[in-house]
């Protein structure tokens, strides 16, 4: 790391964050990036120049370890830690992420409306309208660098980046795996299909497309795409996800091929931050299809993996109700595979969602509960269940109370999850 001054600003360059993604309640930054620092602001840059994370220095800042940070999508998240008792409990993470869109959460929080927050964001303006003003002359060439690629960063380059983004893998990602998290969202998307096989009615965030694995041609473009787009940055990623929502069903080639070229391309066991991901949806059906040899080729890849799968409900009726057309026997064996690869594969977790609501039917509750709260000893030491608050759920703070009961009752551990697209 290189650290300078000029005039008011302190300024680190290629700046060591933390190599492991660690579970902390203060910012902890990770990989390499660069830093300017005002009298009252932190301002964060990856390694192409592009605005990551703003926080406040100041008494004003509504807590000292809360801050905003860009995603790849080009939405601001603003990460709070103040004023939840619990979050740890509800989430497994520290902070709760606060999006700018609708998702699932059952908080009511804007933190946007926060004059310290706009104010935030009007000081990055401002910093960068004095970048493209200042006098180079005498300025290390480093500085100078670093400058100049913030300055080709503005609002309307960072938009039309995302645009790019998105075209690339085909569109927005709607819904991220829950396990994420565990890399604070910072993922590679690659897209091995499209669609989704229930079309369930309640969900909100699939979409209406036929289920329909990509070709080997998309998938290779959009590698070559992707490592174009990460340039200089691409070091800073450890976590591939393969999309979209069930990207378990394209089948064991098309997964060996998306990864055995991601890896190639990608570089991720040589990335700034250790210990590469690997996340995946997956179906109720996609998963009970998976065979032994197929899991054992994850289990020895230089991937911890995630797979994600949509259970929802372990009640027929339920089932019926939100439209999910998959018996609850069905629903019952995948779970227990589940289990079963927890305990068999040092290197691949398998967690699930269910469903909750305060319209849903109390069998619904019921049956989860005596799921998870008979599970065996030897497969309690991997695999979390997470519960999707319903969207049209009108009294979800109170949806806590439902929440804790299947948490203390499940023998595994239960958070919320947290709807966050890129």
């Amino acid at each position: 790391m290189a650290s300078f001054r000029v005039n008011n600003l302190a300024i680190s360059i290629e700046k060591d964050g933390a190599s492991n993604f660690n579970k902390a309640s203060y910012p902890i930054r990770f990989g390499k990036y660069n830093e300017i620092r005002t009298n009252d602001y932190e301002f964060q840059f990856n390694l192409k120049g592009e605005i990551k994370f703003i926080r406040g220095l100041s008494g004003t800042w509504p807590h000292p370890s809360e801050w905003i940070k860009r995603t790849d999508g080009n939405d601001w998240v603003y990460y709070s830690v103040s004023g939840f008792k619990g979050i740890f409990k509800w989430l497994g993470e520290y902070y709760l992420p606060c999006f700018p869109y609708i998702s699932n959460s059952i908080w009511t929080f804007n933190p946007y409306s926060d004059t310290n927050v706009m104010i935030a964001f009007a000081a990055w303006s401002q910093l960068y309208g004095s970048l493209r003003e200042l006098k180079d002359d005498g300025m290390p060439s480093q500085v100078k660098e670093l400058i100049r690629i913030v300055s080709d960063n503005d609002d309307n380059t960072l938009f039309e980046k995302a645009k790019a983004f998105h075209s690339i893998i085909g569109g927005q990602v709607s819904v991220l795996p829950p396990d994420t998290r565990h890399v604070d969202y910072e993922v590679i998307p690659l897209m091995i299909a499209d669609g989704c096989l229930y079309h369930c009615k309640f969900c909100f965030v699939k979409s209406n497309q036929k289920y329909q694995p990509r070709s080997r041609e998309n998938i290779y473009s959009q590698i070559q795409k992707l490592k174009t787009f990460y340039g200089g940055n691409l070091g800073n990623y450890n976590a591939l996800f393969l999309g979209n929502h069930d990207a378990l069903g394209a089948g064991d080639e098309l997964i060996r091929m998306a990864v055995s070229e991601a890896i190639e391309a990608f570089g991720f066991e040589n990335a700034n931050v250790e210990n590469p991901m690997l996340f995946i949806f997956g179906s109720v059906d996609s998963l009970l299809k998976a065979g032994n040899e197929f899991m054992e080729e994850l289990n020895n890849s230089p991937f911890y993996t995630y797979i994600n799968i949509g259970f929802e409900s372990v009640d027929a009726k339920t089932l019926k109700n939100i439209g999910k057309p998959v018996e609850v026997l069905k629903i019952q064996d995948a779970f227990q595979k589940m289990l079963e690869i927890n305990r068999d594969y040092s290197s691949i977790e398998v967690t699930g969602n269910f469903l909750l609501g305060e319209n849903l039917l109390p069998r619904h509750n019921e049956s989860l509960i005596s799921l998870l709260e008979n599970v065996p000893e030897a497969c309690r030491k991997k695999g979390v269940i997470y519960l999707s608050p319903l969207v049209e759920s009108q009294k979800k703070p109170d949806l806590l109370e439902t929440f804790f009961e299947i948490k203390n009752r499940s023998k595994l551990p239960v958070y919320i999850y947290l709807i966050q697209r890129l």
